[in-house]
């Protein structure tokens, strides 16, 4: 069924599309003021018959002469119930108030008439005239090089407009199995555009009543055909479902990519908290217990048109930048969802709304275009009512129906579901199943962790595989971020805000900036846009072997431990040492273009980026050198703290900086403002770091509170006079340089054996 803004669509406004000869059967739209009421099929169609017919007038039979008239028939061909009434209701109309519908084009006349009383409305009888020469735009008639076509008609006889309208089954077959006689002329070659258009008449196949025939005394004996001047035609695509495949291709190096992409859209939708788990769910068409990826946010929900928008294989991209926002190319959910698993459907919730949309690669498994269903409600009181304004009743039943037959949802589990957004409540569901597998197992594997939320071993879902993934100058194995979603996840966003849940337990982020020890601050110009880079070290990623530039754009990780510099060629140079930089308005070109692969896994070869890298290598060796190459005697097991110790409210989810010396092992799980030894209200503001102030650390032991731990040296703050906006060298960082006597290991050099 069509709406009238598709029926407006399809009422072309220079010209038409017209039949071919060989059609024995030929769709048409009937319509009425631009109304649609319903599609017929001709049984006997001439040439270059219209797709569409809008009737313009209807007039008595009384006014209409049918001499001369050809005749072709019309049967209901409904594509539902609506189109079917209304063929009746429009047929009905004409029998009982003795009337003739007319539809007229530029070239073509036709008359829609009454049925007789005994009609069952199968077969409409149709007369239509023709005119019998048509000019060319030069005003000339038809003729090339002086030769002329003449057409020799026949008079037709008389039609009664009330002769039964049934066609008879021998016309049937003549029509269907005789060729199409045509006259074929051509206009002289004189418009300005050289333009010969060839016009092709049709004589009348399979009417019984009338005798018209056709006659070529064109003295051309093979006249070519020539396609006719008509509207700008348009090619728009579809798309296959093979396409759904090709989509979640976009994350095969790196299947975290894709819950990123699902972990930045409730971002986006200001969620607070993100639960991602896996868990085995009964799925009727497999017959067994199958894993199903789910993903539940309490952001602010989609609407109806949100959703299908979601659906769209990529939007336009903004003008401006939104620096808190991180979706831009509209392609997340798709390439996200489509790489996990084949089949994915979203429940959404906004507060006046409700939506189910169901991506799928088994639903359209062996169809030519790609289905989407999606059912849609509306708040009405406490309960949710099918929305009709935006679907039909038929339509969201057979929308339901299909996300039954192919996903594990029936209407309890749909229920069940639902039932999580509690009265009123916002957010998004995105279940995944049919996951990703690797050889005879799934590509992702994953662990419920402890019970009772123990620290020591929690809930994960890893990569199979372990795979590091490739870095140039990477020597390090131990990149847990690689291959665990809990690690990447914890370093995610540059300023953690989300409560996160993996498996049940929570995510304790880590914010890098706030955990360096000898933190430096630098600060830099790059083709005229300033950036900020943190540098210091990392105890944790000293004792992994792993170092390198953590790069941020609109708060979200997009590289890590990328090596710079010496790092690239030297396994051990800046061995923990670790940079944090955001680089979302260095990315930014202007104009809503972004250097960002549309994955956000990495940055587009552009000379900025060449640029940035250039300066990151440059000041990350002038680090190294001032800081950790020069040879330095320290006691054995030493280890490091950071500068400022922070921790994260539960609550108002902002950092707060803790005393010196304060030990964090005595913070309890879920800590608030109000606890010790902060003591204060979430109200107060984030504390942060002055510019321009290095903070200086002593080296301390005991970080594993042992026993004979060194005591704590204090912690002493330099500031940097005489900053310059345009270059700020490395400060000078205080070292313990305290002496320490060489322990000789071994037996006594009297005892030692000969």
């Amino acid at each position: 069924m069509l709406s009238d803004a598709d029926v407006d669509n399809k009422i072309p406004t220079q010209g038409l599309r017209y039949a071919d000869a060989s059609d024995s059967e030929y769709y048409i739209l009937l319509t009425k003021d631009k109304k649609p009421i319903c599609r017929t099929r001709c049984l006997n169609p001439p040439e270059h018959l219209p797709h569409h017919w809008n009737v313009n007038d209807i007039v008595p039979t009384s006014k209409i002469i049918l001499d001369g008239m050809s005749h072709c028939f019309l049967s209901p061909a409904p594509e539902c119930s609506r189109d079917h009434n209304e063929w009746r209701r429009f047929l009905i109309y004409l029998q009982g108030r003795d009337m003739v519908a007319i539809a007229k084009f530029k070239f073509w006349e036709f008359y829609i008439l009454p049925p007789n009383q005994t009609s069952n409305f199968t077969n409409i009888r149709v007369a239509y005239k023709m005119e019998k020469t048509r000019n060319a735009s030069n005003g000339r008639g038809h003729g090339e090089s002086g030769r002329s076509c003449q057409v020799v008609r026949p008079t037709a006889t008389k039609a009664n407009i009330n002769d039964s309208p049934t066609l008879p089954v021998n016309i049937v077959k003549e029509t269907v199995s005789r060729e199409y006689a045509c006259i074929q002329a051509r206009v002289s070659d004189t418009s300005e555009d050289n333009f010969s258009p060839v016009l092709k008449f049709s004589p009348v196949v399979g009417d019984r009543l009338s005798s018209e025939s056709t006659i070529e005394t064109c003295s051309r004996p093979e006249p070519r055909a020539v396609k006719q001047a008509g509207p700008l035609e348009k090619n728009f695509v579809r798309a296959d479902p093979s396409y759904l495949q090709t989509l979640g291709q976009a994350h095969s190096g790196w299947i975290f990519g894709a819950i990123a992409e699902l972990v930045d859209n409730s971002r986006d939708a200001k969620a607070t908290k993100l639960e991602i788990s896996i868990e085995s769910i009964y799925f009727k068409k497999a017959g067994k217990d199958i894993p199903m990826l789910s993903i539940i946010d309490d952001g602010h929900g989609m609407t109806h048109q949100d959703v299908v928008r979601m659906t769209y294989f990529g939007h336009k991209q903004p003008d401006a930048d939104d620096p808190n926002r991180i979706g831009r190319f509209g392609v997340g959910f798709k390439t996200g969802a489509m790489r996990l698993g084949k089949d994915a459907l979203v429940l959404t919730q906004t507060a006046d709304s409700r939506s189910i949309a169901f991506l799928s690669q088994s639903l359209n498994q062996g169809k030519d275009n790609l289905e989407i269903p999606i059912v849609s409600y509306y708040r009405k009181g406490q309960f949710m009512e099918l929305d009709t304004v935006v679907q039909s009743e038929a339509t969201a039943k057979y929308n339901l129906k299909s996300i039954k037959e192919f996903s594990p949802f029936n209407k309890y589990l749909i229920g069940e579901k639902a039932g999580l957004f509690q009265d009123k409540c916002t957010g998004t569901q995105i279940y995944i199943w049919n996951l990703d597998q690797w050889g005879s197992n799934y590509c992702l594997e994953w662990d419920n962790g402890l019970n009772g939320g123990s620290s020591f071993h929690q809930g994960d879902i890893l990569i199979r595989s372990r795979r590091i993934r490739s870095r140039p100058g990477q020597i390090s194995q131990k990149v847990p971020l690689d291959h665990s979603l809990r690690s990447y996840l914890e370093v995610i966003f540059l300023v953690p805000r989300m409560k996160i849940y993996v498996q049940g337990s929570l995510v304790r982020s880590r914010p890098l900036a706030k955990s360096l020890n000898k933190t430096c601050v630098e600060t830099g110009i790059i083709m005229g846009k300033s950036a900020h880079l943190t540098l210091g070290r990392c105890q944790l990623e000293w004792e992994q072997m792993n170092c390198g530039i953590f790069l941020y754009w609109h708060g979200r990780l997009i590289e890590a431990y990328k090596r710079v510099g010496g790092m690239i060629h030297n396994g051990d140079t800046g061995r923990g040492v670790i940079g944090v930089i955001d680089v979302s308005d260095l990315m930014d070109e202007g104009n809503g273009l972004v250097w960002v692969h549309n994955n956000k896994q990495g940055f587009l070869d552009c000379e900025p980026y060449a640029r940035l890298e250039e300066w990151l290598g440059k000041v990350a060796d002038e680090y190294w050198d001032n800081k950790f190459d020069s040879l330095n005697v320290v006691k054995d097991g030493a280890l490091y703290k950071p500068d400022q110790e922070w921790v994260q409210c539960n609550k108002c989810r902002k950092w707060r900086m803790l005393d010196p010396g304060f030990d964090t092992k005595s913070l309890p799980v879920e800590w608030f403002c109000y606890m010790k030894p902060f003591e204060g209200l979430c109200d107060l503001p984030e504390q942060k770091v002055d510019a321009g102030v290095v903070t200086v650390s002593a080296k301390r032991t005991g970080y594993d509170s042992r026993e004979n731990s060194l005591p704590f040296e204090g912690i002493a703050t330099i500031k940097v006079e005489d900053m310059s906006s345009d270059s700020i060298g490395l400060s000078r960082m205080a070292e313990d340089s305290s002496p320490l006597k060489r322990i000789r290991r071994g037996l006594p050099r009297a005892c030692k054996k000969v």
